[in-house]
């Protein structure tokens, strides 16, 4: 065997070895994000409290347990339902991935604001941040011991 040729079947197997090193990377961030988001039934993630309704659905003061995602609008399949006539049909998702809380717009008419703000793609949240969906304000708040 040549040693040109032999230099090229341990490229190849150098090639393939770091090759399934990345896929095995990739598999055990995706199992630690599972694991967390699918922790115990029982446990909150976060919540929303309503600060303002001026339709009153949700009552202003009410608590909203989070799911790991939770879908905000007037649809009723929606996780937090929201009857306002400002709001769309499938406003915004809140998503929790890995420790952070994030929110995106889900093509609403009227927007989803963070803070004031217009929410342009997937923006992160922090606790205490207030989301606007129609003219519903929603506070995120940490889950209760």
């Amino acid at each position: 065997m040549e040693a040109s040729l032999l230099a090229l079947w341990l490229v190849r197997l150098a090639f393939l070895g770091l090759l399934y090193l990345f896929l095995l990377a990739v598999v055990r961030v995706l199992l630690r994000d599972l694991r967390s988001a699918a922790r115990e039934p029982g446990s909150e993630l976060g919540r929303l409290v309503v600060v303002a309704s001026p339709d009153g659905e949700p009552p202003s003061g009410s608590v909203i347990p989070l799911d790991a995602v939770t879908t905000i609008g007037r649809d009723v399949n929606n996780t937090v339902v929201v009857e306002d006539a400002f709001a769309s049909s499938q406003h915004a998702v809140l998503t929790f991935r890995g420790r952070a809380w994030y929110v995106e717009d889900r093509g609403s008419t009227n927007g989803t604001y963070v803070n004031g703000s217009l929410v342009d793609d997937v923006e992160p949240l922090g606790f205490g941040d207030e989301i606007q969906v129609g003219r519903v304000r929603l506070r995120l708040e940490r889950p209760r011991a």
